[in-house]
């Protein structure tokens, strides 16, 4: 009785530790976040935001906000799409139209012409620029769409995946964090009598930024869901070698990665 007691107390003690833990990382988030961000006013009435978060050219994003009825619009002011037509990838086809629809639906954005807009509240003004900012992270990453070599969008070939191997999910679940923000991820596979619930991520570029998103979003998630969810992040690597260090920092986090060669190593756990 006494060795049991002690295992659940140190069971205990770790999870307390565990927590902790994340609650600090969280804590320093808020403040790297707070301390990387600076405004000016620009053209009178607006005023510029300049963010922590990178481009692909390794640029800080910008938006900018203004007051209008009594509220907030904020907008990328056209910087992300005309970015990626000078690129060369132009979003005027049937499929990318589709795609970059449902990727600001995700995040509750709205195309104004060519710029990504939000309207805010002053209650949920940080929502709003939360969710604008990942939106143009989000529709930044469909810049691969240009490379020749990609004939079928990543996503696609996970829906494809998926479904050939009976494997139930719901796309595209936005979970709330600790924090308060909405986190998108792009599968979850409920819990079933065998198996716990999963959430899973098909990251076209296994980059060390893109490892960083999803650890922080489900970080913030995992609390508040039931203790033994489990989370994967499938990793494309058709197009580039991933790196020891993107795989470490997954598994550092209890996040199991897979790349998508090897995907079927995981289709019995994810089917169940």
């Amino acid at each position: 009785m006494q060795r049991d007691g002690f295992t659940q107390y140190s069971k205990g003690a770790f999870f307390m530790t565990m927590v902790q833990e994340i609650e600090k990382l969280l804590s320093d988030y808020g403040v790297w976040l707070k301390d990387k961000t600076t405004m000016r006013e620009v053209g009178g009435s607006w005023v510029e935001i300049t963010t922590p978060y990178l481009d692909r050219h390794n640029d800080a994003l910008q938006i900018y906000a203004r007051q209008e009825n009594g509220g907030y619009v904020l907008t990328d002011d056209s910087y992300i799409i005309h970015d990626l037509e000078t690129a060369g990838c132009g979003l005027n086809t049937g499929k990318r139209q589709d795609l970059l629809r449902m990727t600001l639906n995700g995040f509750g954005v709205k195309l104004n012409n060519e710029a990504l807009e939000v309207h805010a509240t002053t209650e949920n003004f940080p929502l709003r620029k939360h969710n604008l900012i990942q939106a143009m992270l989000a529709v930044n990453d469909l810049f691969y769409l240009a490379q020749p070599i990609v004939e079928n969008l990543f996503h696609e070939d996970m829906i494809a995946w998926l479904d050939a191997n009976d494997i139930r999910y719901i796309p595209k679940v936005k979970l709330a964090g600790t924090s308060g923000y909405d986190h998108l991820f792009d599968f979850v596979i409920p819990k079933s009598r065998r198996e716990s619930e999963r959430v899973v991520q098909a990251i076209n570029r296994p980059t060390r930024e893109m490892a960083e998103s999803f650890i922080l979003a489900w970080l913030d998630t995992r609390q508040v869901r039931a203790p033994e969810s489990k989370a994967y992040a499938i990793l494309n690597d058709s197009e580039q070698r991933i790196s020891g260090g993107v795989l470490d920092a997954f598994r550092n986090y209890q996040i199991k990665p897979v790349p998508f060669s090897q995907r079927g190593e995981i289709v019995a756990e994810l089917a169940a």
